[in-house]
């Protein structure tokens, strides 16, 4: 479970440490939290269907998820403010560290025709985020207990104050970014 963990406090610290000749350890960059959010916009009409990706959520992350509501009306969209449309969970510390270690060595791996994650999706201010179509890569969730494939965003929050070094983070961490 903690194995990410020590890995980074014995590796990745020290060699982020020489490559950005930092002057004090707590220069570090480090990795605050990880973010899955499930977007449902059909959930404003059977509100089943944020209890099922609730249960998903808990199932993939092993921390029970929180359910979203619609800050605004649109009529258009038939919404009312105050709606469940989705649901979220915010992972930190050893969590965070074993899904981490899940996502980059088990999930992303099955996904069809792999060839990395995208290394150009980061914000500007060190912060990552990936998105994936369905919940089927990852091996806790049973092929046959699901009623819809449903996608998800997840997204990594670090202290790092520039992309490259939040790319070099991540990457030995071990994310595996296409090759450009």
């Amino acid at each position: 479970m903690a194995r990410l963990k020590d890995y980074y406090a014995s590796e990745v610290a020290p060699a982020l440490m020489k490559k950005f000749n930092y002057k004090s350890v707590m220069q570090i960059p480090k990795l605050e939290k990880v973010i899955v959010n499930v977007g449902c916009g059909e959930a404003r009409d059977n509100q089943k269907i944020v209890d099922a990706v609730i249960n998903d959520l808990g199932v993939i992350t092993g921390q029970k998820a929180v359910a979203c509501k619609a800050k605004k009306s649109v009529a258009n969209f038939k919404l009312r403010a105050g709606m469940n449309i989705g649901a979220k969970v915010t992972l930190r510390k050893d969590n965070m560290y074993e899904f981490i270690d899940r996502l980059f060595n088990v999930a992303l791996p099955r996904v069809r025709d792999f060839r990395g994650i995208n290394a150009n999706a980061f914000d500007g201010r060190g912060n990552y985020s990936l998105g994936l179509r369905e919940q089927l890569i990852f091996p806790e969730i049973n092929f046959d207990k699901i009623d819809k494939v449903r996608g998800m965003d997840i997204a990594f929050v670090t202290t790092a104050k520039t992309d490259e070094e939040a790319r070099e983070l991540l990457t030995l961490m071990g994310a595996p970014f296409a090759k450009q």
